[in-house]
C-alpha cells in the first residue's frame, strides 16, 4: 500500500474526521444569502471551514511526528519528502473534493443565485492548497499539539476578519486593509468577489496565482524542520 492510500485510508476511518468533512460543508451550503456578499452565506464562510478541515490534517503531521512514525518510515525504503508529498497530495484530495461537492450542492440548492460554479471551485481549490500549506508551516513551529490546535483555533477567525470574509475589507482602518493583502484570505475574498462578478480565468490570475505562491511558500516552511 503506498503511503498515498494509507493516509487517505486512516483519515477517513476515523468517525470524527468523516463528520468533519461531511456535516460542516454541507451544513453552509444551506446557509442563506448574506447582506453585503454576493453569494449565499455558506460560500462566503466555506473558506473557515477548509481552514478547520486542513488544521485538523496538520494535527495528524504532528502527531506522526510525535509519535516517532517517520523514525519507523527511516527505516524503511521510504524518503522523508515521499512520506510528506503523498501526505500533502492524499489531504488536498480531500479538500478539493470536498470543494467539489459543496460547489455542486450549492448549484442545486441555490440555482442561479450561484454564479460562475467552476469558477467558484476553482477558487476554492486554490485556498484548499493554501490552507494545506498554511497548517503544515504552523503546526512546524510547535512541539505541544495541545498549544498548536489552541492557538491555530483563535488565528483562523482572526485571518478571516482581517480577509474580508466576514465583513468588507473597505470598512477596515487603512492600515488593517494594507496588512490584510498579506494574508492568503484576502485573496479568497478577491477571488469569490471576482467570481461573483463574472470574472474569467484570466481576470483570476492575481489572486489565483498568489494564494498558489502562499502554499509553495508554506510548504516550503513546513518541510524546512524534519519530521522526526
Amino acid at each position: 500500500m503506498t503511503i498515498f492510500r494509507f493516509v487517505l485510508k486512516r483519515f477517513l476511518r476515523n468517525p470524527a474526521n468523516v463528520l468533519l468533512v461531511t456535516l460542516l460543508p454541507i451544513a453552509v451550503v444551506f446557509m442563506p444569502p448574506s447582506g453585503w456578499f454576493p453569494l449565499p452565506m455558506g460560500f462566503q464562510y466555506f473558506g473557515m471551514v477548509l481552514m478547520f478541515i486542513a488544521a485538523r490534517m496538520g494535527t495528524i503531521v504532528m502527531e506522526d511526528r510525535i509519535k516517532g512514525t517517520l523514525l519507523r518510515i527511516g527505516l524503511a525504503p521510504v524518503k522523508h519528502s515521499q512520506y510528506l508529498w503523498q501526505t500533502l497530495a492524499a489531504f488536498a484530495l480531500i479538500l478539493v473534493g470536498v470543494s467539489g461537492i459543496v460547489v455542486a450542492l450549492g448549484t442545486a440548492v441555490h440555482g442561479n443565485r450561484l454564479v460562475a460554479p467552476g469558477t467558484l471551485f476553482l477558487v476554492f481549490s486554490c485556498f484548499s492548497i493554501a490552507s494545506l500549506g498554511f497548517s503544515l508551516a504552523w503546526f512546524s513551529l510547535f512541539r505541544n499539539r495541545e498549544g498548536a490546535v489552541a492557538t491555530i483555533t483563535g488565528v483562523i477567525p482572526l485571518m478571516m476578519m482581517l480577509g474580508g470574509i466576514m465583513w468588507p475589507v473597505q470598512a477596515m482602518p487603512s492600515l488593517f486593509q494594507r496588512l490584510a493583502m498579506l494574508v492568503p484570505t484576502y485573496w479568497l475574498t478577491k477571488g469569490l468577489l471576482s467570481a461573483a462578478d463574472g470574472a474569467r480565468l484570466l481576470g483570476l490570475g492575481l489572486p489565483l496565482g498568489l494564494m498558489l505562491l502562499y502554499s509553495a511558500a508554506f510548504v516550503l516552511l513546513g518541510s524546512m524542520r524534519r519530521l522526526i
